[in-house]
């Protein structure tokens, strides 16, 4: 019995991938450039020599293949990606070798890692949030993330926290990714004080009343925002990760001030921190590769070693 997956987290820019064991140990991990102006079909191809140099380097064949990757997904195909281009990717298109494949949510798959190895161990229903480039969630509820009717349940970055506010990338107005984003935080500063290349950590730093006023509004979205899905959904604990979410007290102590404030009959989840950084995604997506080698049992008994960092970049 072969006694390691492939595992791969696809990303716009880059790819995390690496070999993970039955007992979740990672016996090897490395990133590769995701070239994708070079359109989707390299990017599929890239994947794929990506896939065929990890399992050479395993002893032995590997179970199965997991991989996260972005926008519209089913656990058999990569329906739709913009920021990568494809369209109706078989998942078996993603390699060559003859071996299992399952496809997850990049969101979502390291949703169902920290619900298994991270901060949502022990928990059944909660939202993993990572605050990053752009905002998504993953709803955990009974311990699985959900993906909706279609596979676009967790958009919760397109949640329209001012409806008359800015104009969102995606067409609508007031999103809550226009405003909490990293990279809206560091836009929005840069365009009111007139300068180039301010990035988020920056402003959440600065006694600068423009950066003040920027920050206030990104916690003020993000507490609208998180009030709204604690009284649809009524998770146990929020987790928020991502590039943000390492400003640490300057994010968490506001935001779970609003949120109380908001929530006037009855008390808010508690905020914690991401566990598992930038893993996450790789690890979830070996949580599937041994899935797709029919061993759904194997996660909860590993003692996950885990670097900290934002899942998203």
């Amino acid at each position: 019995m072969s006694s390691f997956v492939v595992a791969l987290d696809v990303g716009g820019t880059s790819m995390k991938g690496g070999l993970v064991s039955e007992s979740g140990a990672v016996l090897l991990s490395e990133r590769r450039p995701t070239p994708r102006a070079e359109g989707p079909e390299a990017v599929v191809a890239a994947i794929s020599a990506f896939i065929s140099h990890l399992a050479a380097s395993g002893d032995g064949n590997p179970a199965g293949v997991g991989l996260a990757v972005p926008g519209l997904v089913t656990e058999n195909a990569a329906v739709y990606a913009a920021n990568l281009g494809w369209r109706d990717v078989p998942a078996s298109s993603f390699t060559t070798l003859d071996i299992p494949v399952m496809l997850g949510h990049d969101v979502r798959t390291g949703g169902l890692a920290e619900s298994i190895l991270g901060a949502g161990r022990g928990l059944t229903d909660f939202l993993f949030l990572p605050i990053g480039t752009g905002i998504a969630g993953a709803s955990i509820i009974r311990g699985e993330p959900y993906g909706g009717s279609s596979g676009w349940a967790g958009e919760i970055g397109h949640t329209p926290v001012f409806p008359d506010g800015e104009q969102c990338a995606c067409g609508q107005f007031g999103c809550l990714e226009t405003y909490a984003s990293a990279a809206s935080v560091g836009r929005r500063y840069s365009q009111r004080a007139g300068v180039e290349g301010v990035k988020a950590e920056q402003v959440v730093s600065s006694d600068d009343p423009i950066a003040i006023e920027v920050w206030d509004e990104a916690v003020e979205a993000l507490s609208l925002a998180l009030a709204t899905y604690t009284l649809l959904l009524d998770p146990s604990v929020i987790v928020l990760g991502g590039g943000l979410a390492e400003a640490g007290p300057a994010l968490f102590d506001p935001v779970r001030t609003r949120l109380i404030k908001r929530l006037a009959f009855r008390d808010a989840p508690p905020l914690v921190p991401a566990a598992l950084g930038v893993d996450a995604g790789m690890l979830g997506a070996s949580l599937l590769g041994w899935r797709a080698a029919g061993r759904p049992e194997l996660g909860p008994g590993w003692a996950v070693d885990v670097r900290s960092g934002p899942l998203v970049s």
